[in-house]
């Protein structure tokens, strides 16, 4: 059990026999006849759901230890996605919604730390940044300006903004948690 002022983002917790991944956390610090109280985002590691909860300052919580273990994309079978271990060669099953939108970035061969609860795996870490390949947008809307987006499409079917120099064929660095991009990835000429 650990105390409510001790909790960190990034923890799992066991609430009402169900897991949580604490995303963000509130303090509101109490006045007058109002008690200070803490506001946990969380993320329901079953399903993907998003919820905020209230705690006071006194609650104990169960954290639960998962173990994370690089594993590599191998292949998808109905809502089963399929990783490997690369060191043993062991395939787990991971669901689809234990995923969430990180499915789209999904690619043979993508590298990504797996969370188990004993052998049963929870979650994955997606990388935050990841490079991907623009494959259309169209010609910038005012050519002048450096502040300008415009619509793309990437390699994997998601439309982002980016800013009106990134062509057809660019690769650019997203944020895989907001879907933004980030800045357009140099190639060095041999």
């Amino acid at each position: 059990m650990v105390l409510v002022t001790e909790i960190k983002p990034g923890i799992t917790l066991k609430i009402e026999e169900r897991l949580y991944k604490v995303l963000e956390i509130f303090r509101h610090a109490g006045s007058g006849q109002m008690h200070g109280f803490i506001e946990l985002k969380l993320k329901d590691m079953q399903f993907g759901n998003f919820s905020e909860r209230r705690f006071k300052m006194t609650d104990k919580l169960e954290e639960v230890e998962l173990t994370k273990r690089q594993m590599e994309y191998i292949y998808t079978i109905g809502d089963e996605f399929y990783f490997m271990d690369c060191e043993t060669y062991e395939q787990v099953p991971v669901n689809k919604n234990a995923i969430g939108a990180s499915e789209k970035f999904l690619k043979e061969g993508s590298k990504v730390t797996i969370e188990l609860l004993g052998e049963q795996p929870i979650a994955i870490q997606f990388p935050k940044v990841i490079e991907i390949k623009v494959t259309s947008t169209g010609p910038g809307i005012r050519e002048a300006q450096d502040n300008t987006m415009k619509p793309a499409t990437l390699e994997n079917g998601i439309d982002i903004l980016v800013p009106h120099f990134v062509a057809t064929g660019d690769t650019v660095r997203i944020d895989t948690e907001k879907l933004k991009y980030i800045d357009r990835v140099t190639i060095k000429k041999v």
